[in-house]
């Protein structure tokens, strides 16, 4: 085969984003892999990795990228910068349907792009492949204890972006000492998984759940919460993580015992539609509701954790939700629940995580292109071709129309 053109783009969206799918070492690592495929680098004078960087691996840097076949960014590509007739991997975000991009993905089909989203890059049992999830989960956790010292006035962590990597995350935390709080940590996945690293790095010990609910310690702790850990089917029968992905609608939350002995939550989730509310805004008006700080990574807004109203920002990252009131209010206001709701937290530690998702794109979408797509990657992750939806895709019609 021909040789194939990848370009390395520039990140356009604002607020800015730093990070990038290839590193310069990944793009050496590629080039070598794949001899069949060339790469260029669109001038970036924001990327984390800077454009000499690329050059002394020696990559060619330019301005206009247009002659590559593959383009290759991590968010939303303007669409006044897009490329008709071209290949495009970014994070769309059109899946769910999102309001805000419908004229994005109405002008991918229009321009001819065949879009490959980097979230729907999955396994055949649909599990991703690849994602900044991980990251998301250290610099989540981190915010988490960083707004738990400010709230209480008891210790102060510097902001995760202006420390260099995951390593500085640490040092910071081994400053700090805890008082002897619970934390509930949600999920089993990625996210969850950079949440765990952060926790046991800074020698919070790892409890049962029935430890956790019935126990008192003199030592910080915190227990992970699976899906059957905080749901309940509601008549009473046992149920299964099975059951519950067939059909959520006979279940209940069963959050609330963990609410009343927690003082910090972090949300490391999954939430399918359809599936019940962790917790409700009346269940947090309850006197035995304990959480004081929620460092929400998953960022449902207005969905599954009642505390989080609206997704906050790196600059400013916490705010408070008054319970009773059910309204916002200053982030240490008496009687508020702290929120961290940042929804782009792998951009706090942008050279971790572009190393990291760097790695994942070439054992994981790469050889799809030199294999045939033997596997299916390539097939699955396509959104559009032809000016059309793919038959995967086809359920995003309506929106594309504007019937949604």
């Amino acid at each position: 085969m021909a040789v194939l053109n990848f370009a390395l783009l520039q990140e356009r969206k604002s607020p800015p984003d730093r990070r990038s799918v290839l590193s310069p070492i990944a793009m050496s690592r590629a080039q070598e892999l794949f001899p069949k495929a060339s790469f260029v680098v669109e001038s970036s004078p924001i990327r984390v990795f800077p454009d000499v960087a690329y050059e002394k691996a020696e990559f060619e840097v330019k301005e206009d990228v247009s002659d590559a076949d593959v383009m290759l960014g991590v968010k939303e590509v303007p669409i006044d910068a897009l490329i008709p007739n071209k290949k495009y991997f970014f994070f769309s975000h059109t899946i769910k349907k999102q309001p805000y991009n419908r004229e994005l993905l109405k002008a991918v089909l229009e321009k001819n792009i065949e879009l490959y989203d980097h979230e729907v890059i999955t396994r055949r049992s649909g599990l991703r492949l690849i994602g900044f999830g991980y990251y998301a989960g250290l610099v989540g956790t981190y915010n988490g204890f960083r707004a738990y010292g400010l709230r209480h006035k008891t210790f102060s962590l510097p902001p995760a972006n202006t420390l260099i990597d995951v390593n500085a995350l640490h040092a910071q935390l081994a400053k700090i000492e805890l008082p002897p709080i619970k934390i509930c940590l949600s999920g089993t996945g990625k996210v969850a998984a950079g949440a765990r690293e952060i926790l046991e790095k800074k020698g919070v010990k790892k409890v049962s759940v029935g430890e956790y609910l019935s126990k008192t310690f003199k030592v910080p702790v915190f227990c992970q919460l699976s899906v059957m850990d905080y749901n309940k089917r509601t008549d009473g029968e046992k149920g299964s993580l099975a059951n519950f992905m067939k059909d959520s609608a006979h279940y209940e939350s069963d959050f609330l015992r963990f609410a009343k002995v927690t003082q910090l939550f972090i949300a490391g989730h999954f939430y399918g539609d359809g599936a019940p509310y962790l917790f409700t805004r009346e269940q947090a008006k309850r006197s035995d509701f304990n959480i004081e700080v929620v460092a929400d990574i998953s960022c449902d807004i207005d969905g599954p954790v009642a505390s989080t109203l609206r997704a906050s920002s790196i600059a400013e990252p916490f705010y408070g939700y008054d319970p009773q009131a059910e309204q916002e209010v200053a982030f240490d206001a008496p009687g508020a629940i702290t929120v961290m709701a940042v929804d782009n937290l792998p951009c706090e530690l942008p050279k971790d995580a572009s190393e990291g998702f760097g790695e994942m794109f070439i054992d994981n979408v790469l050889p799809a292109f030199f294999n045939e797509d033997k596997d299916g990657i390539l097939q699955r992750a396509r959104m559009t071709k032809d000016g059309k939806l793919t038959p995967r895709f086809s359920y995003l019609q309506d929106y594309v129309d504007g019937k949604e």
